[in-house]
């Protein structure tokens, strides 16, 4: 099963950047489809960010044109650079996997969540 560990959270006024990180383990993690997930406080889990092995990336309207996913495949490692950082980008983020069907972003549930990482945009 795969488990993940997200990093790279903070504190920062609006327009600022972040780059999170989320090391992931198991054996098929070369080979899957992976994204960024956030949860806001009172609102359901969003997926923002996917990217396949070879990173063709896509993304959610609400982030597309200011965050970028990325990945380094011999480090099992997955990155989110956020930038124009915005009030409602605050939330908790985590790593996982994503299905992608053509240009089309689908949430997958493995079964296994990290403790995911706090940003807050504020002021």
């Amino acid at each position: 099963q795969m488990q993940f560990v997200e990093s790279g959270g903070g504190l920062v006024q609006p327009g600022g950047s972040l780059r999170l990180s989320c090391a992931a383990s198991g054996s098929i993690v070369n080979l899957v489809n992976m994204g960024w997930y956030r949860q806001a406080p009172g609102k359901q889990r969003e997926l923002v960010a996917g990217i396949t092995p070879n990173s063709k990336t896509l993304y959610g309207n609400s982030v597309r044109g200011r965050f970028t996913i990325s990945r380094v495949n011999a480090e099992n490692t997955v990155f989110l650079q956020m930038n124009n950082l915005q009030p409602e980008d605050t939330a908790v983020y985590h790593c996982n996997r994503v299905r992608i069907r053509g240009i089309e972003l689908i949430p997958f549930d493995s079964g296994s969540w990290g403790q995911g990482t706090q940003v807050t945009v504020s002021s």
